[in-house]
């Protein structure tokens, strides 16, 4: 009984001293990841780092890696094909030309029409042409232009007094004068209407051009991202914006001046019918006059 007591005993020791044994290589290999995962961390930063390295050198052109482009007018403009350049500069030479025929007629216009009311307020007082012509004196007006013609055809039909027909004549004289303060007065009005009327179709024109040229850049960079489609069309778009620019104050001008020069024009015929009466004025005195050297005779 001992002896099998005592094999109890060594071989409950031999277990205890396996156990003890064994307990240690269990908890290196516990401690073992621990260990290794310090050694395998900075190798994954570098597989990413590749792999990112890797993606961006196949990212097409125009993606988040290029800087956007400013979108301020100026910046368009420069970068905006030579084409559509040209288009914007004739449009902005349109425009000028606009403004430039505004300021012109509207100090000419204001000019004339001073100068006219003027020249009817000194007459109208004047009971014949003569009279009338010597108080406009030097004044330079239509007016003064109907005064002279009246008179010239007056005297040239001193010989053949008939009253009709010196009427007939001096009005034709009058109506070739009005027709060219017409044509005066009306110049520049044509090319305020050209440009009001074919400017938004000219930057229509360069933004279909230009449209034209990033679809074709979309084409080659084969791709569709906004950071690279939307600065081609803005400057596309641009053409558009500075042919409206033109051409609406160009309608508003032309409209303006188109109702400036109805008023003016009135005003020329309310001087023509005072040239008018003041000839039939002096027609009836050389009537009477007449009449009296027949009844003198």
């Amino acid at each position: 009984m001992q002896a099998l007591r005592s094999r109890i005993w060594i071989s409950a020791l031999a277990c205890m001293l396996v156990l003890c044994a064994a307990t240690p290589s269990r908890a290196q290999q516990s401690a073992a990841p621990e260990d290794r995962a310090p050694a395998q961390t900075p190798v994954q930063p570098a597989l990413n780092d590749r792999a990112i390295s890797a993606g961006e050198d196949k990212a097409p052109i125009g993606t988040a890696r290029s800087m956007p482009r400013e979108l301020s007018p100026w910046s368009m403009f420069l970068s905006a094909d030579t084409f559509v350049k040209g288009v914007m500069i004739s449009l902005a030479l349109a425009s000028l030309v606009t403004w430039t025929i505004f300021l012109a007629k509207l100090v000419e216009l204001f000019l004339a029409r001073r100068r006219l009311d003027a020249a009817l307020a000194r007459i109208a007082k004047s009971r014949s042409l003569a009279e009338a012509h010597a108080s406009l004196g030097r004044t330079t007006s239509v007016l003064g232009a109907f005064l002279e013609a009246a008179l010239r055809e007056l005297r040239l039909s001193e010989d053949t007094f008939v009253e009709s027909s010196i009427k007939e004549r001096v009005a034709s004289r009058l109506t070739e004068i009005v027709k060219t303060e017409s044509r005066e007065v009306r110049c520049g009005m044509s090319v305020l209407a050209t440009i009001g009327a074919t400017a938004p179709f000219v930057g229509l024109f360069g933004t279909v051009w230009g449209i034209m040229n990033s679809f074709i850049g979309i084409s080659k960079s084969q791709t569709t991202n906004l950071a690279v489609v939307a600065p081609g069309i803005a400057e596309a778009l641009l053409a558009t914006a500075i042919g409206l620019a033109a051409a609406i104050p160009a309608v508003i001008v032309y409209n303006h001046f188109n109702r400036e020069t109805r008023r003016h024009l009135d005003l020329v015929a309310r001087a023509s019918g005072a040239a008018v009466r003041l000839l039939s004025r002096d027609l009836d005195r050389l009537r009477r006059a007449g009449v009296r050297a027949q009844a003198a005779e």
